[in-house]
């Protein structure tokens, strides 16, 4: 239970850490997408481990293979399904895992829950599982841009205290990409690297903050009340391995001002469109988008699995402690960014199919 995400636009993925293979089956994707495994491998590529020293060092090069689904470069409309083989797993750095439990990890829950885990590099509560979301949402993607032209862009807003100052509206990816924290403001980039550097290098991890846009986003998705744009959102985000806290528009920030200060005031533009003179909704209004673009944030706790010994307990019930070995990375921002920005294309794919399903039903009857 609990391993598809979505209504219309519907993820499964599957796989263990360091089992055979992890990847998604996805089904509600249209017909006559044109869709290759290059594309969904850019995505991957931005994903993957060993990609920088301020990541964990673990060497896969995550190629991905369409199984299913796809005929001479196009989607059939039936389920489509990828997989990316393992091929760098050291499950013996695992091994005094197997009787001791990670503080702040899944180990003890999921012993808790079924009796049984796989504690090879963690198993399914890895962020490895990831690469399905990833590889689905390269799909996504294509379907948003090609109906609406949608662009989503992520990147690393703070790492620990060193917060960057970066306009949403203009970011582009080629900024985000020039560096290897995934920052684009290059001087407080270099802040952030040096401290991961010295957090590394101590056997331990930190976290932070990736913010997040999608721009172009058409007037009227989400479905109130319980499938609020911004409550899927918060869902899809809240289910990424490390994240802690959710944020749109204002966000806790927005609880400091008053009502007359917050509000979003309409004005007519020059295509006599309704906007709003500022974005402090984030892009979403009673649950709706309002055509402005939606800004998020999603906050990363520091990463569970470190080399600092640690006090814990074994499955038996005794006091013992624990260095973990293995490799991991010493903040997850860097590889957060791809990750936010897949559930957020997955989110916007799957109510865009719903509004349109709502439209054309509406066309047909009325």
């Amino acid at each position: 239970m609990g391993n598809t995400f979505g209504r219309l636009f519907r993820v499964s993925t599957f796989g263990e850490s360091h089992g055979g293979g992890v990847g998604v089956v996805i089904d509600g994707c249209p017909p006559r997408l044109e869709i290759s495994e290059e594309e969904i491998q850019i995505d991957l590529d931005r994903r993957k481990p060993g990609q920088s020293r301020i990541v964990t060092p673990r060497r896969e090069n995550d190629i991905c293979e369409i199984i299913s689904g796809v005929f001479e470069g196009k989607t059939l409309g039936t389920p489509i399904a990828i997989l990316v083989r393992n091929q760098d797993a050291r499950s013996q750095d695992y091994n005094e895992m197997a009787e001791k439990f990670r503080p702040s990890h899944a180990d003890a829950t999921y012993e808790a829950k079924y009796g049984i885990r796989n504690w090879k590099g963690g198993g399914r509560s890895s962020a490895r599982e990831t690469i399905g979301r990833v590889a689905a949402a390269a799909i996504a993607k294509k379907i948003l841009k090609s109906v609406y032209n949608v662009e989503i862009i992520g990147y690393v807003k703070r790492i620990k205290d060193i917060e960057a100052i970066i306009d949403p509206n203009t970011v582009t990816l080629d900024e985000v990409e020039s560096n290897i924290v995934r920052c684009p403001n290059g001087e407080t980039a270099a802040k952030m690297i040096a401290l991961i550097d010295q957090i590394r290098l101590n056997k331990d991890s930190i976290g932070g903050v990736v913010e997040c846009v999608a721009r172009n986003v058409p007037k009227g998705l989400g479905e109130p009340v319980f499938d609020k744009l911004e409550a899927d959102l918060a869902k899809g985000m809240m289910s990424l391995p490390a994240s802690k806290g959710f944020e749109i528009g204002s966000g806790f920030a927005g609880t400091f001002l008053t009502g007359s200060e917050h509000n979003d005031e309409y004005f007519i533009d020059d295509n006599g469109e309704i906007r709003t003179n500022s974005n402090r909704s984030g892009g979403i209004q009673g649950g709706i988008s309002n055509g402005e673009n939606i800004i998020i944030r999603i906050a990363f706790k520091p990463t569970a699995t470190i080399g600092k010994e640690q006090k814990t307990v074994t499955r038996t019930g005794e006091e013992t402690t624990l260095a973990a070995k293995g490799r991991h990375d010493p903040c997850v921002l860097p590889r957060a960014v791809p990750m936010v920005e897949a559930m957020m294309a997955l989110v916007l794919c799957d109510h865009l199919l719903r509004f349109q399903g709502q439209c054309t039903i509406s066309d047909r009857f009325f």
